[in-house]
Formats: C-alpha cells, sequence, structure tokens
C-alpha cells in the first residue's frame, strides 16, 4: 500500500494554518522542531549526546555563561531552582509584575531554608533611587504580564552599586534581547524566543553557587550531574533550530514593528522598555478570527498584551500579515 502521509513540511504548513497564536510561547510550529526529534536516551546514546552538547554548547555563547544545567520542566522551575541554590543574605528582588511576584516567594522558600537572610520588593520604577548594599538583585527581563522590559544596562548599574550579583529570569528575553552575559545567573525555558518545543528548562551561570541544597531535585548539582531522565526530545527540538535561529527571530521583530505601527498611540511603555516579544496596548485587541489564539496575561486591568511568536516559522520571510486578524473592539 503506497504511504499516504503528507510530507513533514505539508503537515507543519496545514497545521500552522489552522492557529494563530498571539500567545508568550511556544512559538509556531517549526519544520527544524520536528526534524530535530530522534529517538534518544541519556546514557550510551553517544547521537544524543552529540545533539545535547551542540545545543548546550549554542545556549552557553548565545548568553555568554561559562556553565549550564538542563532540566526537564518549565522556566518556573529553574527559576524556583537557581534561587534556593544561589540566592543568600540580603536579596532584594524588583517588581515588575506577575513574574517579578513569583520570584519574590522563591527568594522567601530561600530565606526559609536559612539561606537569605532579608528580602526586600522595590517597584521597577524606583531603580535609579534605590540605595544601600545587597548581595542580590533579582528581576524579570522581560515581564510578559505588563508587556515590559527593564533595560539590562540599569539592572547591572544597580547591581553594581549595591555590591551585588545580578539574577534574572531570562524566560521572556532569551533570545530575542541582548547582553545576558550581564547577569551572574540566569533560568529560562525551551519554547518561548528560542523557539523549541515545552519541557526543557536551563541555569546559566559563571560560578557554581556556594551553599547546598537539602533534598534531591531542588539541588542543582543533581542537574549537573544528570541524575535523572533529562529533557531529551525538547533539546532534540533545539537541536536544528538554534543554527538558523538569527533567521528565524526575525519573524518576531517583524511582527514587534508591525504591531507598534498598527495600534500607535495605544502603546503604554517608551521604546526603552519595550521588549521584542510582546506589546501592552492600552485598548481591548481581539479577533473575529477563529483561528486567533490571543493572549490572557494574569498583570494587568485595563488593554491587552499581544505576543510576536506567531510567524515564528516564517522567519525572516514574515511580513507580519497575521495581525491583520486583529482589530480594537469596541
Amino acid at each position: 500500500m503506497p504511504d499516504q502521509s503528507p510530507t513533514l513540511l505539508a503537515h507543519i504548513t496545514q497545521q500552522n494554518s489552522v492557529k494563530a497564536l498571539f500567545t508568550a510561547g511556544p512559538a509556531s510550529l517549526l519544520e527544524e522542531n520536528l526534524r530535530g526529534l530522534r529517538p534518544c536516551f541519556g546514557r550510551g546514546d553517544e547521537d544524543y549526546q552529540q545533539v545535547e552538547q551542540a545545543v548546550l554548547d549554542a545556549l552557553k555563547q548565545m548568553s555568554g555563561h561559562a556553565q549550564i544545567a538542563r532540566l526537564q520542566g518549565s522556566a518556573s522551575l529553574a527559576l524556583e531552582i537557581a534561587s534556593l541554590n544561589f540566592l543568600f543574605g540580603k536579596v532584594l528582588v524588583i517588581d515588575s509584575g506577575y513574574y517579578a511576584q513569583r520570584l519574590v516567594s522563591f527568594a522567601e522558600a530561600a530565606q526559609r531554608l536559612g539561606h537569605v537572610g532579608s528580602v526586600i520588593v522595590a517597584n521597577w520604577q524606583d531603580l535609579a533611587n534605590i540605595e544601600g548594599k545587597f548581595d542580590w538583585i533579582v528581576a524579570c527581563y522581560t515581564e510578559t504580564s505588563i508587556g515590559l522590559k527593564l533595560p539590562i544596562h540599569e539592572l547591572r548599574a544597580l547591581a553594581d552599586r549595591a555590591g551585588a550579583q545580578l539574577f534574572l529570569d531570562a524566560t521572556a528575553s532569551i533570545g530575542l534581547e541582548s547582553a545576558h552575559e550581564q547577569a551572574d545567573v540566569i533560568a529560562y525555558s525551551s519554547c518561548k524566543g528560542l523557539f523549541g518545543l515545552t519541557g526543557a528548562a536551563f541555569i546559566a551561570f559563571n560560578q557554581l553557587p556556594t551553599q547546598t541544597v537539602d533534598g534531591f531535585y531542588l539541588d542543582l548539582h543533581t542537574h549537573l550531574e544528570r541524575r535523572m531522565t533529562g529533557p531529551y526530545h525538547a533539546i532534540a527540538s533545539l537541536y536544528e533550530v538554534l543554527p538558523q535561529h538569527h533567521d528565524l527571530r526575525e519573524a518576531v521583530f517583524t511582527n514587534k514593528a508591525m504591531m507598534l505601527q498598527k495600534f500607535s498611540g495605544f502603546d503604554t511603555h517608551p521604546a526603552s522598555h519595550q521588549p521584542a516579544l510582546c506589546t501592552w496596548v492600552d485598548a481591548r485587541i481581539g479577533s473575529h478570527d477563529p483561528r486567533a489564539v490571543l493572549y490572557a496575561p494574569r498583570g494587568i486591568s485595563r488593554g491587552s498584551v499581544v505576543c510576536h511568536l506567531g510567524e515564528a516559522h516564517l522567519g525572516k520571510a514574515a511580513r507580519g500579515e497575521i495581525l491583520n486578524m486583529l482589530e480594537v473592539l469596541a
């Protein structure tokens, strides 16, 4: 019986045609995602070992960090593990919205373990006025809940002024924003600006933490030493993506520029605080097209946050046509 299955590219094209994503990740389905998939195992599989090493080397080069841990789970899990393993002393968390407030809870968990002496919270709009010495500054580089980017040079300047190390939630910035090397520790997932499939999370850093965590899964060394099943297929999904990443991310930049143009006058942040991933507009954005999947952010009381990963599969060929589905609702 002849093979009646569609080609891989035809399958991906059909799947992307039935949904238009305006959400924060994962991105639209890429041919590279599926071409990277393979049978794999974490021990004794030389093919997979080569795949994982290539992906981790590319991620370290992208962020500018010397070491990286990979684990199976979400960025939230990576952030919690990084908080428990790295944070100590006096910690300042920059409150920029829902996801930054979650970092407060992680820092407080580290405080209950005895590693952290105090957790202080400051509003992101007060960065220039913060005084005093801290051991760690913790912040979200891109806060998707309000479509906000905190300029990383300002966060680094604050850390230097405070004599602190800088720990960033890089979930919504990695792959799209620059200068992650200015942070001492970052954590992120496989599925937003990296364009991989969901399921892998990463903690990148230069120096190992000085304290240990009493436990198995939450101890960073457990993951560095690969003592459990890893995110094999999520990592494999990045294998073919990362060599093409520079071209693929052009779709995000194109859609961001088109979004600001289409809804000019409704943008809520200045250019210096506009992230590539998403845009918060002071208008109720909707669509009458049933294919549109809109983002429902947790952190705003008015307007809409629109994310720009829905044409990632088009790469530099994207023209922002997906935005034709959106309109301001009365």
